[in-house]
């Protein structure tokens, strides 16, 4: 993330949205940038109230008053923790509308929301705000889980090799920029059960199995050098079967340790995962790390 970059939180009060914000003060911090704090009321609630008590009651206006307040302590406090300057922002409509406008608006580097465990990460993948902003986003998505004790030290890129995976390591190494990066596959050799249905020698299967794995990784080794990483900023990992499986087994794994998972928000065809990768949903649902969701492709 570049010195002028900005980055926009958002907040619902919640001890989940705590993480969430104290993640993006620290990463402010660590980068520069600058950083709006977000609350949106909702606006279908907010009718539903102007329908029983009548638009400009005083009950609306407390609400209201009561956000912003809690905005500025909550601003201050960032303020006063992580040194950094902190824009509060309120505002009622459509939640996921009014933070993609501002991100927007102010040319955002960054996205961040907290994440509110299983219940709700099933949730998103069938239609919250995180996923309708996830669907919509043209900004980098940080949907933050844990509390952040340091900064990212470990980061789990996932590449498929679609015009993504370029973008997921360069966007990795902007907002974790002193993490090791694991860059991660997970190959299948094509039609191999056929293979084997149809009598194919274990041999042979073997041999098929053996050059899948190394095209995986001739191709992790052309991505990290087309990146420009150096020798000892990452380390490869390849693994043999389901993509979104093999991210969640890694992401805690004694030797592997991750902090944060990077995705990109398409797969390998965008139409066939209807704008939202197959992988990408089922590690939101299953994972327990913070996902960082990269919205940019390589040309």
């Amino acid at each position: 993330m570049s010195h002028c970059g900005s980055i926009v939180a958002a907040t619902d009060f919640s001890a989940p949205a705590r993480h969430a914000i104290a993640r993006a003060a620290r990463l402010a911090h660590e980068t520069g940038a600058s950083l709006t704090l977000m609350h949106v009321l909702p606006g279908g609630a907010l009718q539903e109230l102007r329908q029983w008590l009548g638009a400009g009651h005083a009950v609306e206006q407390q609400l209201h008053a009561e956000a912003r307040q809690q905005l500025g302590e909550l601003a201050a406090e960032l303020q006063a923790a992580r040194h950094v300057a902190v824009r509060p922002l309120h505002a009622s409509g459509i939640v996921a509308d009014e933070i993609a406008r501002e991100a927007d608006a102010r040319g955002a580097a960054l996205l961040v929301l907290g994440a509110r465990g299983a219940g709700l990460l099933r949730r998103l993948v069938l239609g919250s705000t995180s996923e309708r902003l996830l669907r919509r986003a043209t900004r980098p998505l940080l949907l933050v889980r844990q509390a952040p004790h340091e900064p990212y030290r470990r980061v789990l890129v996932a590449l498929d090799f679609s015009p993504w995976s370029q973008s997921s390591i360069v966007l990795a190494r902007r907002v974790a920029p002193h993490a090791q990066l694991v860059l991660f596959n997970a190959f299948q050799a094509p039609f191999q059960e056929k293979l084997q249905f149809a009598g194919v020698d274990a041999a042979t299967i073997e041999h098929y199995r053996r050059r899948a794995r190394a095209d995986a990784t001739q191709r992790v080794h052309a991505l990290a050098q087309a990146c420009g990483l150096k020798p000892g900023v990452w380390e490869a990992c390849i693994d043999e079967g389901e993509a979104s499986q093999r991210i969640v087994e890694r992401e805690h794994e004694r030797e592997r340790d991750c902090d944060l998972v990077v995705l990109g928000k398409h797969g390998q065809s965008a139409a066939e995962d209807l704008l939202l990768g197959s992988v990408t949903r089922q590690v939101l649902a299953e994972g327990s790390t913070d996902v960082l969701v990269s919205t940019g492709h390589a040309s």
